[in-house]
């Protein structure tokens, strides 16, 4: 599986963006797609994650009511939207596919990645 983030960039505070993560290849082994973020000197954290087949999404607190996760099964694209941004969301944002599922929120069960991508929020 391969995947490719885009739509980073920077924004002030309050602003939305909206990131895209397109993946290729193997994707009928992917049960579930999730968003990380990492800051330096920091582990990378969970933000968001839902099953391929979209019946379901999980949110980290800090995100909740402000970030939506979604799938497109037909563009093989996952998307994070991305609302009333703060200046503590400021990371590179990195997509990321688990062909178990288990454990949504736990990057360790995420065998795929992507790039990475900037989001920088200015207050």
């Amino acid at each position: 599986v391969q995947l490719q983030a885009s739509g980073g960039g920077s924004v002030q505070a309050g602003g939305s963006l909206r990131l895209s993560c397109a993946a290729s290849g193997r994707t009928f082994s992917i049960y579930t797609m999730g968003w990380f973020r990492q800051v330096p000197g920091k582990e990378r954290e969970f933000v968001a994650a839902i099953r391929w087949s979209g019946d379901s999404a999980y949110y980290a607190d800090s995100v909740k009511g402000r970030f939506t996760i979604s799938v497109d099964n037909a563009k093989n694209t996952v998307y994070l939207q991305m609302n009333s941004l703060k200046s503590e969301d400021t990371a590179v944002y990195y997509c990321a596919a688990d062909p178990l599922g288990v454990v949504p929120d736990d990057r360790r069960e995420y065998d795929y990645w992507g790039q990475g991508t900037q989001v920088t929020v200015s207050s």
